[in-house]
This record gives C-alpha cells, sequence and structure tokens, in this order.
C-alpha cells in the first residue's frame, strides 16, 4: 500500500498543464468525493496497526503535494492569462487624466512668483481676526467713517472678532514681530458681508505686499508695480491715480492700459482703455507707530490686490461666481501656464 502511494506522489510530482481543464480533471481525479485520495483514505482502516503510521505519514504527504500543485497551476494559468490580455506590461491599469490647477491657484502662484523674485516673503495669519489688527491698528479707529467702505461678518457671541475684510491685519502681525527692513507680500482669503452677483461676492481673494526700509519712497513703489505688470500682462503702461485708504498716504489706484482693440476691450474699460487692478499708497506713519515702528527713521509703501479681478481680465471671464462653482466644464480649461 505505501508503494502504491509513493507512486501517485510521483505521478503528482511530474504532472504539468497550462490548461485549465486539464488542471481541474487532474484535481477531481485526486481529490474529488470519488477521487484517488478519497479511496486511499477509506483503505487506510484496514490496514494493520503496526503500519499506519508510516502509511499515514505517505498518505498526507500525498495529500499535500496535490493541494500544491493544483494551486500552483492554477496561479501559472492565471499569470499567462492576465499578461497575455497587456500588450506592453509597462502601461498603467486604465488612462489616468492629468488635473488642472484652479484658475485662481495659477494665478495666485504666478502673482507670488513674480514678487519672491524681487525679495518679497510670504506671510500668513488668521482669518478670523480680532478689531486691532483688522482696523484701529490700521489707522480706523472705532467710529471712522471708513470703517463703512467695509461691510463686515462680525461674531456675535463677540464684537471684536470678525472674519478679516482684508490681509492688511497680516501685515500688521508682521510688523509687530519683525523690524525692517520688511518686505513681504501676504496671499489669502477674506470676507466682506456683499451681495453675491457676477461682480461681486462675500468670499475673495487678496494679495497685498509691504515694503518698509528708510528712505523708501513712491517711486519705488512705481518702479515695483511696473515690474509688476510687465512681469504678468506683458510690456505694459500703467497710471497711478489719487485715491484715499485710511492706512497709506498718498494713495492711489492704479490702472493698467488694456486697450480698444476689440468689442470686449470697449466693454470690459467702458471705451477708456484703462482697467483698474489694484490700491497703494505710502505707509501712513500712524500705522507704523501702532506696529511698534518708529515713523521718524523708516518709511515704507503697500499695495493690495484682488486675484478674482486678475484672473477676471487674464482670463477674460465675466462672472466671478464661476470660480466657486466648481463645475469641472469650467474648470477643465485652465493649465498653468502663466
Amino acid at each position: 500500500m505505501i508503494e502504491e502511494v509513493k507512486k501517485h506522489l510521483k505521478e503528482v510530482d511530474a504532472f504539468s498543464s497550462k490548461d485549465a481543464e486539464a488542471i481541474e480533471k487532474f484535481r477531481l481525479n485526486y481529490a474529488g468525493k470519488k477521487g484517488i485520495l478519497n479511496e486511499l483514505f477509506v483503505a487506510f482502516r484496514a490496514i494493520p496497526n503496526e503500519e499506519k503510521k508510516a502509511y499515514g505519514q505517505e498518505l498526507n504527504t500525498l495529500k499535500t503535494a496535490i493541494v500544491e500543485k493544483v494551486k500552483t497551476l492554477q496561479s501559472q494559468l492565471k499569470a499567462i492569462g492576465s499578461n497575455s490580455q497587456i500588450k506592453d506590461p509597462s502601461r498603467s491599469a486604465f488612462p489616468l487624466k492629468t488635473g488642472n490647477r484652479h484658475p485662481l491657484s495659477v494665478v495666485k502662484n504666478r502673482i507670488i512668483d513674480i514678487f519672491t523674485q524681487l525679495g518679497f516673503s510670504i506671510s500668513k495669519g488668521p482669518e478670523i481676526e480680532d478689531d486691532w489688527h483688522n482696523f484701529t491698528a490700521l489707522n480706523l479707529p472705532l467710529h471712522h467713517p471708513a470703517r463703512d467702505m467695509q461691510d463686515t461678518f462680525f461674531i456675535q457671541t463677540d464684537p471684536d472678532i470678525l472674519l478679516r475684510t482684508h490681509t492688511s491685519s497680516v501685515q500688521v502681525r508682521y510688523m509687530e514681530k519683525n523690524q525692517p527692513p520688511i518686505r513681504t507680500i501676504s496671499p489669502g482669503r477674506v470676507y466682506r458681508n456683499e451681495a453675491i452677483s457676477a461682480r461681486s461676492h462675500c468670499i475673495f481673494h487678496q494679495i497685498e505686499g509691504l515694503y518698509i526700509a528708510k528712505d523708501v519712497s513712491f517711486a519705488d513703489l512705481k518702479q515695483t508695480l511696473q515690474y509688476f505688470t510687465n512681469s504678468l500682462f506683458g510690456n505694459s503702461k500703467i497710471r497711478l491715480r489719487p485715491s484715499y485708504f485710511p492706512f497709506t498716504e498718498p494713495s492711489a489706484e492704479v490702472d493698467i492700459y488694456w486697450g480698444l482693440e476689440t468689442e470686449a476691450d470697449y466693454r470690459i474699460t467702458k471705451g477708456t482703455g484703462w482697467l483698474e487692478i489694484m490700491g497703494c499708497g505710502m505707509v501712513d506713519p500712524n500705522v507704523l507707530e501702532n506696529c511698534g515702528i518708529d515713523p521718524e527713521q523708516y518709511s515704507g509703501y503697500a499695495f493690495g490686490m484682488g486675484i478674482e479681478r486678475i484672473a477676471m481680465l487674464l482670463y477674460q471671464i465675466s462672472d466671478i461666481r464661476l470660480f466657486f462653482e466648481n463645475d469641472l466644464r469650467f474648470l477643465k480649461q485652465f493649465k498653468a501656464t502663466l
């Protein structure tokens, strides 16, 4: 009987096939309910007790060999079947679509890149601010009428806490912790209690810049802004119109000459060819003093722009709400090529 088991063991070891039906037939022949293995276990009962140990060991060896053989052949068959369907095994299992950056991220990163080339660092601050950093330190005391220029989201439980209305609050925090020379930009999300329309939104993004050192002049500001507009829009013509901001004096609005080549140019520039892109000015001495910087020794300039406005100009987008709707048909159009 032991010799018969060893004979089957040799047959199992020698068996090989790449045909699924042949492998299944082999399994049933040996391990099926009416298979050879079952017959050998039945015969085990009639063997004398002194031979059962040796016979049982050989029988278990055969059983293990059958299971391993079937498992090995089925794995090889599966691998062959998978490889036969892939002409190029280096290809991915399914096509991968590359994602696009959000247009606001594309524009923001381009603006940051331009100013970091000029030596500006990047500073960040909290979106939930206190009155001091958002208003008072910026030359806007409690009853200053200029506070009405910005409709603010206040926290009901604490009227001193609000959602920041500009990233100038980040500049205040930076000046409190750093002494001149200071050269930093502050990108971030800001909030104003405004009705949502094609041209305005209650949430938008700003980038504000600040440079403070000795003997900083308005000419330095204009030169910086000219470099920025040339880098972002190509060789451009700018003009600075007198304006008012509580935290800068003198203050100006910056316009870029967009041109009047198309009907769209006439529409977005209202027939003038000029487009407003940002505000700027020399930092008010009161702001420097509020932040612990001596205005007798240092002067500086500041500027700020809305990222949505710049993106709308660059991409000729007429509705600001498109930036916030997450419509893939809109977002797929943009690549980081600026």
